[in-house]
């Protein structure tokens, strides 16, 4: 009796799951479309030399570091190339989009920012 509850509780849980998931708009296609034409910066471009890598990463984990920020802000796409620091994708606020391109300013090694964050709309 109790494993006929729980392969029904099981099986419950997972009939919810997908429909959870498809509560968040987690569907990119349109953006991803746009990155195709090779006119903007992709994670493809980020620069290979140990200093650039170096870069992203130290962006990375201050931005993750910082438990006030949306889980979108805290997975923008972080590109860095010759010192360049492209940052892409969306946040929740003008404000998350200033404190993630701060972050980024702010790392020692930096020479320019290019925030093309955006911001969502509700």
């Amino acid at each position: 009796m109790k494993s006929i509850l729980l392969v029904c509780a099981i099986v419950g849980v997972l009939a919810v799951m997908p429909a959870a998931a498809e509560q968040h708009d987690a569907d990119n296609t349109e953006r991803n479309v746009r990155d195709r034409d090779g006119k903007t910066v992709t994670p493809m471009d980020q620069g290979g030399s140990a200093a650039d890598r170096e870069l992203t990463a130290a962006i990375r984990k201050a931005i993750v570091d910082d438990d006030s920020l949306s889980t979108n802000a805290q997975n923008v796409k972080i590109v860095t190339a010759g010192g360049v620091v492209t940052l892409r994708g969306p946040v929740k606020s003008t404000a998350e989009k200033s404190a993630v391109a701060a972050k980024a300013e702010r790392t020692k090694g930096v020479k320019r920012v290019d925030n093309q964050l955006e911001v969502e709309t509700q």
